[in-house]
């Protein structure tokens, strides 16, 4: 098992069912919101996180319907987030297609977002455990206090690698923790099974977030630039914290100016993005995933070889590797 392809396929049979769950905890009487879900359902993107819950269950254990409910409801919740980061980013693209705000308008994705977090806690029930449930509601909150911690951190100038990481730790980490915690918690597995399972996708999706902020350094083929969605949203990653707190260039003080605007220009960010690039900040990120992924390793060590396992190490290769 190599690719995210094979790990598909691996689970299958479990994904298909998913997809059945998900499609019928959506279904309405309204025919304006269905319409919108059909076309929102087409482009679900790789569903990474459920696929961590549906692995989990079959390392600890086995999958049953209880894992695949836990599934479905942390798929809900994720793409709630993601509707509702739309919004308030402004986002008229997500995985190619036009967002549910640009088509329609803030409102009406609100209230999908809105109508998705509803589903998610139903699923949830559905598990007919309390454990899956709490999980479910405390990764909410944690989710939008990371969004509030990075919005707070920026405004006030704040960022440093620490706070870099307790941000990306709410914002993304936290989720794939989480779909350990559900897909354990509904096959009743032994709790110090879970904890270590936690922390090895914990450290995955660390991993998840550093690899996404990597490509808003590159060229997007759309506009032929670097993209600096980050900077221009005030969001400093990764590669420039560590330009802008390891580095003797003369350029350093001209780069701390600029950090302290609160509208940053193109052409201001361009030269943030190259800056970053020149001072080793890419090489450091790319240095902190592989140190990421030896911890996560040694984690699973212990653990006899099965094809959850060979699983869930290809998944860490695949994030580091992936392109988009």
């Amino acid at each position: 098992m190599t690719n995210f392809g094979e790990i598909k396929e691996s689970i299958s049979a479990e994904l298909q069912q998913l997809q059945v769950i998900i499609r019928e905890s959506l279904a309405s009487n309204s025919a304006l919101l269905n319409g919108i879900i059909d076309t929102y359902l087409t482009t679900k993107g790789k569903q990474i996180r459920p696929i961590i819950a549906i692995l989990s269950a079959k390392f600890l254990g086995k999958v049953d319907e209880r894992v695949l409910y836990g599934a479905a409801a942390l798929e809900l919740l994720h793409n709630a987030s993601l509707i509702h980061d739309d919004v308030v980013d402004e986002t008229k693209k997500r995985r190619g297609k036009d967002t549910i705000n640009s088509v329609w308008d803030n409102h009406i994705a609100v209230l999908v977002g809105d109508f998705f977090v509803s589903n998610a806690l139903a699923c949830a029930i559905k598990t007919g455990d309390l454990k899956v449930i709490s999980t479910i509601s405390d990764l909410g909150k944690e989710l939008s206090t990371g969004e509030l911690d990075q919005i707070d951190i920026a405004k006030h100038h704040a960022i440093d690698e620490e706070n870099y990481y307790n941000i990306i730790r709410k914002k993304t980490a936290s989720l794939f923790r989480s779909c350990v915690q559900v897909g354990g918690y509904a096959i009743d597995a032994d709790p110090a099974d879970i904890d270590k399972l936690s922390r090895f996708t914990e450290l995955l999706g660390l991993c998840f977030q550093i690899k996404d902020d990597i490509f808003d350094y590159f060229k997007d083929d759309a506009i032929g630039k670097p993209t600096g969605n980050d900077l221009r949203e005030g969001k400093v990653t990764l590669p420039l914290i560590y330009a802008l707190h390891n580095t003797l260039s003369p350029r350093l003080p001209e780069m701390q100016q600029l950090m302290q605007q609160d509208q940053l220009t193109t052409e201001q960010i361009e030269t943030l993005i190259e800056f970053a690039k020149e001072q080793g900040g890419i090489d450091y990120a790319y240095k902190s995933m592989e140190r990421l992924r030896n911890e996560a390793i040694r984690i699973l060590e212990e653990y006899p070889e099965s094809e959850a396992k060979t699983a869930f190490l290809a998944l860490f290769d695949f994030i580091i590797k992936r392109h988009n």
